[in-house]
């Protein structure tokens, strides 16, 4: 095949690939490098031996996170404090130049409630369920990549369906801005009453510093820990000083689809604790914010894709 129709044909394939790739590991730059050894492995492949070059991709892709994810296992049980995904971070506006990572994260099973529950499956139940509930993969194909039955196959999709059976529900965008404005607005007034109204009763706060800086290295559960945590940080980070929001210290950003925020990188100043780069995703269920995400290893936020 040229290689100019082969390139062309392949970057046809690159938004579903990344879609496959990033589901599959909730990580951006495993995503891109698996995306990048595919097209590597094509470039080297039988060429005439392919006859569906989409699915072959998906099949090699596949492969390829699939023994990331075995990888990230390994590196989790060394990981200090809680393993979040990375998350996709993009500007509210429109875009003139479209990103596939950004569509993607429009997808139900790509919101970051839904990628928390993923990661808590094992590597093969994660490949068998996105595959086939995300892309429709017949689970013999899936069964071939995993190298198991096809009844094992359908088997371990089941039982990813049934964990992620717990993940609240996506809500319509209203109904998160919404929530989440109040629970900011709630902050930034330092109302007590208020930012209990705004935090659901089953609230938790998960903090990924994966070592590098301050977070919370245990999982922060209830309206009262969580109350107590956020008005806190309200005056650490200066939550309750327009001066700080006129700096543009902060940002708001969308966190795989939904609205989020930005701190932007902060040195100490007046007797405040500065900050390296930081992301507040959340999770809205019922009308109140059920999850709040504080992603800060630097690691963890390669997927920042904003205009400079």
């Amino acid at each position: 095949m040229v290689a100019a129709l082969l390139t062309d044909l392949f970057e046809t394939h690159r938004p579903h690939l990344l879609s496959v790739a990033y589901r599959l590991t909730g990580s951006v730059a495993d995503a891109e490098d698996a995306v990048q050894e595919s097209w590597l492995r094509l470039a080297v492949a039988r060429q005439h031996e392919i006859e569906d070059l989409r699915a072959w991709l998906t099949t090699v892709v596949s492969r390829i996170c699939l023994d990331r994810l075995r990888s990230a296992s390994a590196r989790r049980e060394q990981y200090v404090g809680q393993w979040l995904p990375e998350p996709i971070v993009t500007s509210p506006l429109p875009s003139s130049t479209p990103d596939p990572l950004a569509a993607v994260v429009r997808k139900q099973d790509a919101r970051f409630a839904a990628l928390v529950v993923m990661d808590t499956l094992t590597p093969p139940q994660r490949v068998a369920f996105v595959l086939h509930d995300g892309f429709s993969v017949p689970f013999d194909e899936i069964a071939d990549i995993l190298g198991v039955s096809t009844e094992a196959a359908r088997a371990l999709a089941t039982r990813a369906r049934k964990a992620l059976a717990h993940t609240p529900e996506p809500v319509t965008d209203t109904e998160h801005d919404a929530a989440v404005q109040q629970l900011l607005e709630a902050l930034y007034r330092g109302d007590v009453d208020a930012v209990v109204a705004a935090l659901h009763p089953d609230v938790r706060t998960i903090g990924d510093a994966g070592g590098t800086t301050a977070t919370a290295i245990n999982v922060v559960a209830g309206v009262d820990k969580n109350a107590r945590l956020w008005l806190g940080l309200r005056t650490r980070y200066g939550f309750d000083d327009p001066a700080t929001y006129q700096a543009g210290a902060f940002e708001f950003v969308l966190v795989n689809g939904q609205l989020g925020m930005l701190m932007h990188e902060r040195a100490s100043e007046n007797g405040r604790p500065g900050t390296p780069p930081r992301v507040y995703g959340y999770t809205v269920r019922d009308g109140k914010v059920w999850g709040i995400y504080d992603l800060v290893n630097p690691a963890k936020l390669k997927g920042l894709r904003l205009p400079h």
